[in-house]
């Protein structure tokens, strides 16, 4: 037996970034198909158990607890568990990221506030002018 889950075009000014949770469809495993504007990214969160990236298209940055690192097309980068991280298209075109979480249900608690992100992209901005 199997499932398929039809791609549906975003309606305007929504989301273009897909979550899968494996539990609704009776699969171990969850995942974000993310389709990211350049500077935009993630807040900075932990999952109990690693989280694995796959970039398919753009420059990506991921932070992961004091480390940062690149990564382009067909890249991987694998976080441990409890680790906080986060990623941002660094860019100049549209980041298309698989984000892999080993587990039937996303588990996810945010470690920065919206304003806390908002105060680092507008230091990130300001830096990006010196």
């Amino acid at each position: 037996m199997f499932r398929i889950l039809r791609h549906q075009e975003p309606q305007p000014g929504q989301s273009r970034t897909v979550r899968f949770e494996g539990r609704d469809a009776g699969s171990q495993v969850s995942f974000f198909l993310v389709d990211a504007e350049p500077g935009r990214g993630s807040v900075l969160h932990v999952h109990p158990y690693p989280e694995t990236w796959i970039v398919r298209q753009g420059e990506a940055e991921f932070t992961v607890g004091d480390d940062r690192t690149r990564a382009y097309p067909g890249d991987i980068v694998v976080a441990d568990a409890n680790i906080p991280h986060r990623f941002e298209n660094v860019g100049a075109q549209r980041l298309e990221l698989v984000c892999i979480h080993p587990n039937d249900t996303i588990v996810q608690k945010i470690c920065e506030t919206v304003l806390e992100k908002r105060k680092r992209e507008n230091r990130n901005a300001k830096d990006d002018l010196h």
